[in-house]
């Protein structure tokens, strides 16, 4: 009697043990980047944030927790090492029917929102086949459109910008409840065949870049120099207009006092006229003598007339 006595008491603690452990299978820590999806039955009934989660127990309560702020990452195109689930071993028909080959970094992560939360949880499983699917299939869709050379040249530059937003598009009615980050070109190049060519193409390229780059440095340099000179025969010609304004308005006043001379003094002196006519003759002359344009004969006058040879210069002999 003792013995089964310790025997069920042992069985009960046992049976409390494992109520215990079954008990604590509905707690869960939710770290600071996590959210969880707490699924009842397959019913979602709660999504609690970071801290610890008191639920029910393994079978009842099912939780996932989600990493919201992971970036992850699908790789289209180009393989490397010849995977055969590559798109065509990244082998892509251009606009002008020809390959390239092309290397694509999409990433995504989890939408922002309670609704989307539960898209990303019950649409888990299969979200990356599908975001891979529609990168691959936009991607063909955009290479279709574009011109081989411009592919290699501006590529990485320009189908970030698109692929992005029109893989978002594309996996909208999926509802898998995450969101496109932004994509990447890992490599864009010809095919093996034609690799070499378009290297001798490439250089050939950017030497002509070079050539107009410092063409265009140049032409800057000369507008900068016209500019400088045009510039400076301004200035000098404003400053030569101000300066014959000036004079102008300084010849204007003292013909106006001269000529207030004039009327007042022609009551008391009747040769006034003359006397003023004869006075700017003598400045004429004698300006010209001075520079030399005009000279008087009279003093070359002599006792047989104009004396021509004390006029004419001498001529120099070699």
């Amino acid at each position: 009697m003792l013995a089964s006595e310790i025997f069920m008491r042992r069985v009960r603690w046992i049976l409390l043990l494992f109520l215990a452990i079954y008990a604590l299978t509905g707690l869960h820590q939710i770290r600071p980047e996590e959210r969880a999806v707490v699924q009842r039955f397959g019913r979602i009934v709660a999504r609690p944030g970071p801290g610890l989660w008191v639920g029910l127990p393994w079978g009842i309560d099912r939780v996932e927790r989600v990493p919201i702020t992971q970036v992850q990452r699908v790789t289209i195109g180009f393989s490397p090492d010849g995977d055969p689930d590559a798109l065509a071993n990244g082998l892509l028909l251009t606009g002008d029917e020809n390959l390239v080959a092309l290397e694509v970094h999409v990433d995504y992560a989890v939408a922002e929102g309670d609704a989307a939360l539960d898209q990303f949880v019950l649409q888990r499983s299969r979200s990356e086949a599908v975001i891979r699917r529609e990168a691959e299939a936009s991607l063909a869709e955009w290479a279709s459109g574009q011109r081989f050379d411009a592919i290699l040249l501006a590529g990485s530059s320009n189908l970030p910008r698109w692929l992005a937003p029109r893989v978002q598009e594309r996996i909208a009615p999926y509802g898998l409840g995450v969101r496109i980050l932004n994509a990447s070109v890992a490599s864009a190049t010809p095919p093996d065949g034609v690799r070499r060519d378009f290297e001798r193409v490439n250089q050939a390229e950017s030497l002509n870049r070079q050539r107009e780059f410092r063409a265009m440095q140049e032409r800057n340099q000369r507008l900068r120099e016209a500019e400088n000179i045009r510039y400076k025969l301004a200035s000098e010609a404003l400053a030569d207009s101000e300066n014959r304004q000036r004079l102008a308005i300084a010849d204007a006043e003292t013909y106006r006092q001269r000529l207030d001379q004039y009327q007042q003094a022609r009551q008391r002196i009747p040769n006034m006229l003359e006397i003023i006519w004869s006075e700017e003759m003598t400045r004429s002359i004698q300006g010209y003598r001075d520079r030399g344009r005009f000279d008087l004969l009279d003093s070359h006058l002599g006792p047989d007339g104009l004396d021509l040879i004390r006029i004419l210069p001498a001529i120099k002999k070699r």
